[in-house]
């Protein structure tokens, strides 16, 4: 959502400062705003005894960052090696880590079993066979298939490339208790950004039914559910925010129901990363250059390499320029320096009337911003700094360099020599 009012009370007075100091363009984040939101989930879901944050570390990977998350208590949802290895650097070990990858390697899952272990998530009952060994607690990340309706984000179930199907969940868990696995957990992620908490309901009765039909086939107990990431964020404003009290007490009641029905009842985990830092997060930018042809453009000294949401997914995020009120606005589009034309953090946008040199703070950038970032053109990604609960601004990232891009050109020389007989055209096929 356009960042809170406490956020700009605690940003915007001493911005002109900050910007002195560190230079543009920057993502800051702040420390106050992940914190109460942490509290918050944590006290929405007290009345599930054992219940978890699995922070999406790829939704903002940064050591600074995830050492608050640590310190809240929460766990890891990692998709890689680097994730895992991020978040085992300040101090996550076995259990606190979920390691939920798809399409992974022999490598990679060693890797996760390496170093303290972690909780493997297979994302298809073909992955078995690529485990170094059974652990003792697994997992399995179930797709419904038809069953259920996804979003447009991450697609409809039947056409996501995530998951084991329905038909092969029995299989799946019967074959991994068989190789010697004895305690089990059951996950599942099926939107993106959803702000209707119904939605995330109806997700954790679905893995509770499964959970109970798996227990009947297999005589096994779950010791948790998943019900993934996708809580949503009002990014645009007067978008109505997800009613996280709402969606805790229904969730927290089919639980109560689950129990009184078989005795017990799973713990809950879920794997926010939107949820936990996005609006907790600006990017901020300074106007350079302002063109004025059949569009008028302000340019900025940011470009997609800080921010491709709005360029690849055509994501709004609000903008303001601090000092300025929206008394007297022009129609614009906000652009970078890319030579791509979706290059746009803004389009045909009433802002208040922007000169070169102005601010421009890009709200929501705390998660998927600086994490999607990328060097095409060969644009250098931004310094990340922390606005501290203790009023601090620290430098938690420097801004790439030339000397970053071109590091993987320095190397020893490596050449294979292809002798003549393994080389073959069209023309000289292979006897």
């Amino acid at each position: 959502m356009p960042m809170s009012v406490a956020f700009e009370n605690r940003l915007y007075p001493r911005l002109d400062e900050i910007v002195a100091h560190f230079g543009t363009p920057f993502h800051i984040y702040d420390e106050t705003g992940i914190r109460e939101t942490g509290q918050q989930l944590k006290t929405a879901f007290a009345g599930i005894p054992g219940f978890r944050e699995y922070f999406a570390v790829k939704a903002l990977p940064n050591p600074a960052v995830l050492a608050i998350m640590a310190d809240m208590g929460f766990g890891f949802d990692c998709s890689s090696v680097a994730e895992l290895d991020l978040s085992r650097r300040v101090g996550a070990l076995g259990e606190d880590l979920m390691f939920t990858s798809n399409n992974t390697t022999r490598q990679e899952f060693s890797s996760a079993m390496a170093g303290g272990g972690s909780i493997l998530n297979l994302d298809d009952i073909s992955l078995i066979d690529k485990l170094p060994a059974m652990p003792e607690l697994i997992c399995f990340r179930y797709n419904p298939g038809e069953r259920r309706t996804g979003n447009a984000i991450i697609g409809t179930p039947v056409e996501a490339k995530y998951g084991v199907s329905h038909d092969q969940l029995v299989r799946a868990y019967e074959i991994a208790r068989d190789r010697g696995a004895k305690r089990f957990g059951l996950h599942t992620m099926l939107a993106s950004n959803e702000r209707d908490c119904t939605y995330m309901v109806q997700t954790a009765a679905m893995l509770l039914e499964q959970v109970e039909r798996l227990s009947s086939h297999l005589n096994i107990r779950f010791e948790f559910i998943n019900i993934g990431g996708g809580l949503g964020i009002p990014y645009q404003p007067g978008d109505a925010p997800l009613d996280l009290m709402r969606m805790s007490r229904e969730i927290t009641a089919l639980f109560k129901s689950f129990a009184d029905r078989n005795g017990s009842m799973p713990r809950l985990f879920m794997e926010s990363g939107r949820y936990m830092t996005g609006p907790h997060g600006v990017l901020v930018t300074r106007a350079i250059n302002r063109k004025e042809i059949y569009r008028t453009y302000v340019g900025v000294d940011a470009c997609m390499s800080s921010l491709m949401r709005p360029g690849m997914y055509n994501a709004y995020h609000h903008i303001t320029v601090p000092g300025k009120t929206d008394r007297s606005t022009q129609v614009v589009d906000v652009v970078g320096s890319l030579c791509e034309n979706n290059d746009k953090f803004a389009i045909q946008r009433p802002l208040p009337a922007i000169a070169e040199e102005d601010q421009l703070v890009i709200h929501d950038t705390g998660a998927h911003g600086h994490a999607m970032g990328f060097n095409y053109n060969g644009k250098l990604r931004p310094k990340e700094l922390l606005l501290g609960s203790d009023g601090t601004i620290s430098l938690i990232r420097r801004e790439e360099r030339l000397e970053d891009y071109f590091a993987t050109l320095l190397f020893t020389p490596d050449t294979l020599a292809l002798g003549p007989d393994s080389i073959h055209t069209r023309d000289q096929p292979a006897n």
